[in-house]
């Protein structure tokens, strides 16, 4: 499959009713407040979950509510996928956040890690629902020149929680309590709902220019996957002869289970849809493998305190968010040439990084390298979606939008996972120079890879 480049590529100047013509403003305006929000929890419970697990007794179980959270994501992203293919973007947009509110409010209510983790479970159902639902509405609401901006919006949308989501809620937790992070979003989550609900009522009835496709293994492949993942992500965090046996056993599952899940050919890189589909997994599992031991870095080797370690990944984030911004007011930019370029920068990003992991490099060096990687990431991401769109018709738009986020996921899995592996077996947590310099090149090489997949395998023949 080729890519109509001239679907999203034009010379015409950027339109002042690219976001908010009045057919658009309500759809804009709903689903980037429900971006927001959905960042900020996501900020808060990072902030939150050692005192959460500290009231409910539950310090043995810490992973457990980000791994309850992931599984759910990955099964809603198939179903939500199954239903938009079917029934167009409407009934999964209303569900998703519907169902976040639910866990929202059974979170926030807990009085037992049971009860938190079937709360963190609604909250991946819903997320993940929403999540396929935004891409599977953008592509119906917007035309092709215009999702350039659409996905600028979106990434704008990360800035306050970026800028103000981690002092927030540790502001919350410290004075209200921890429940209140989240019980604080459920009115605002159900406002974005209400400015959505109208413009959702305005769009023309959901009509595939071809038959869906029968997938008849979605499901069972789809809860064989979050399976996997969770096993794998628990196998990475829990280091053991036990974890590797479940690691395996976890890869035996995952391996069919996402072969189903993606378009034929991902995995090999085929070119195409496959290809950029495998991009956003490349490109988030490389990115955000190195920033989860960023931190690690600054405190255990350069001594910084908690907070000032946090502070890299702020700047990377805003980095992101500006050149999504840019890439959005670029329309005449063919959608390819951005994703190699991200690719690119993120590897660069990521390679200067490796010289803060000894303790003879530069701290603020890491700065300006998750910064170059930021905007890589900006490109990239960006690119990958709105290509995800042109290869595909309102018949697999769903299932292509969740092919994206599984792909998405399943990358920060198992490159975080590799992360912990090194420090297991080169360094050690107080101590982990060894094992961070080689992750950080290690996670550089695998953005070349990119570069050189989307720029040798995509090129029109």
């Amino acid at each position: 499959m080729k890519f109509d480049d001239h679907a999203v590529t034009t010379t015409a100047p950027a339109r002042r009713g690219a976001l908010f013509a009045p057919d658009r403003r309500g759809p804009t305006i709903g689903i980037v407040a429900l971006v927001t929000f959905a960042a900020f929890e996501d900020m808060g419970v990072n902030t939150a979950m050692p005192r959460i697990v500290a009231d409910l007794h539950g310090g043995a179980e810490y992973s457990w509510p980000f791994l309850a959270f992931l599984a759910a994501s990955v099964v809603a992203c198939v179903f939500a996928g199954r239903l938009s293919d079917r029934y167009g973007s409407v009934p999964a947009m209303l569900a998703g956040p519907a169902v976040f509110v639910v866990g929202l409010l059974v979170s926030g209510t807990a009085k037992s890690m049971p009860a938190l983790l079937a709360g963190r479970t609604l909250q991946g159902l819903g997320a993940g629902t929403q999540v396929v639902a935004v891409t599977v509405l953008i592509g119906a609401v917007y035309p092709a020149a215009d999702r350039p901006a659409a996905y600028a919006a979106l990434s704008t949308a990360w800035v306050l929680p970026a800028l103000l989501g981690p002092t927030a809620a540790g502001l919350v937790v410290q004075h209200a309590g921890w429940r209140y992070v989240f019980l604080g979003l459920v009115p605002l989550v159900l406002a974005g709902i209400a400015v959505l609900v109208p413009a959702l009522r305005r769009l023309p009835p959901h009509s595939p220019d071809r038959t869906v496709a029968v997938r008849r293994w979605l499901p069972l492949a789809a809860l064989g996957a979050a399976a996997g993942l969770a096993a794998l992500e628990f196998a990475a965090q829990h280091p053991s002869p036990v974890a590797i046996v479940a690691a395996a056993a976890a890869l035996a599952v995952l391996v069919p289970s996402v072969r189903a899940l993606l378009p034929s050919g991902t995995l090999t890189a085929r070119a195409g849809l496959p290809t950029v589909v495998l991009s956003r997994g490349l490109l988030s599992g490389g990115y955000l493998a190195v920033c989860a031991y960023v931190p690690l870095t600054l405190t255990a080797v350069h001594g910084y305190s908690p907070a000032a370690a946090g502070l890299p990944l702020t700047v990377g984030a805003l980095g992101w968010c500006a050149s999504a911004a840019w890439q959005g007011r670029r329309r005449a930019l063919p959608r390819r040439t951005l994703l190699r370029a991200g690719f690119v920068l993120v590897a660069a990003g990521l390679a200067g990084t490796a010289l803060t992991a000894p303790s003879w490099g530069p701290p603020w060096l890491v700065f300006g390298t998750l910064v170059v990687a930021g905007a890589g990431m900006g490109l990239g991401v960006s690119a990958a979606g709105i290509l995800t769109l042109a290869a595909s018709t309102a018949a697999d738009r769903g299932f292509n939008s969740a092919a994206m986020q599984i792909s998405d996921l399943l990358g920060q899995v198992v490159m975080i996972g590799v992360g912990g592996a090194l420090i297991t077996t080169l360094a050690s947590a107080a101590q982990p120079s060894a094992a961070l310099v080689p992750l950080d090149l290690i996670m550089a090489a695998v953005a070349l890879l990119g570069a050189l997949a989307t720029g040798r395998r995509n090129d029109p023949r």
